[in-house]
């Protein structure tokens, strides 16, 4: 037993492979068999590599489409907001062509008109900013001058000069206006005291 051992051992020391190591060589059959499944791997790494190509193609004509298609709803994309604007411009052009004289038929004509063309705009989203009665907000309003006013309260809108639009919500064009700053008496002694004050 101690002789097998040391035979054992020395083999070990010297980097010999064992018996059982040395069994695939002496089975081809098991060889066959590896080389049938590194061909098999062979053949699916290369299936996977062609899905692979395909995926990264069929990404890269998506991009281009979609680029495409987005540049074709800028270039476009206001087709039915205008569509539905010629009809008014027609309106105004017949309106243009019939000279009957009468001055305030003609008003009423285009005041028709434009209350049109403002349910068109509403119908795409487009709302008027009210101003009349109103609190000043710079988020809505820009103040073109201020007029001192004993009839309206401080801060307060007295006049209108340019209509502010929404468009969804979001502002379009801010309302220019004149803004109340109060001119009474007690303002004035308000403001006296805390000059004092100071």
């Amino acid at each position: 037993m101690k002789i097998k051992k040391e035979h054992t051992d020395k083999h070990e020391q010297l980097g010999e492979p064992h018996a059982d190591k040395v069994v695939t060589e002496d089975h081809p059959q098991e060889n066959v068999d590896i080389n049938k499944k590194l061909e098999e791997k062979e053949k699916e790494a290369a299936a996977n590599y062609d899905k692979y190509l395909r995926a990264v193609a069929e990404l890269d004509n998506y991009r281009k489409r979609a680029a495409r298609e987005k540049t074709d709803i800028i270039k476009y994309g206001n087709e039915e907001l205008i569509k539905d604007i010629l009809p008014f411009i027609d309106s105004l052009d017949r309106a243009l062509e019939h000279d009957t004289g009468d001055v305030q038929a003609f008003k009423e004509g285009i005041a028709l008109i434009k209350e049109q063309l403002l349910n068109c705009l509403k119908k795409h989203g487009v709302e008027r900013i009210e101003t009349a009665g109103m609190d000043f907000d710079p988020n809505f309003h820009e103040a073109l001058m201020q007029m001192g006013s004993d009839q309206h309260e401080d801060n307060k809108i007295v006049s209108e000069m340019e209509k502010g639009y929404l468009l969804n919500g979001r502002l379009l064009r801010p309302s220019r206006v004149c803004v109340c700053k109060k001119t009474n008496k007690e303002n004035d002694i308000c403001e006296k005291n805390e000059d004092i004050g100071e």
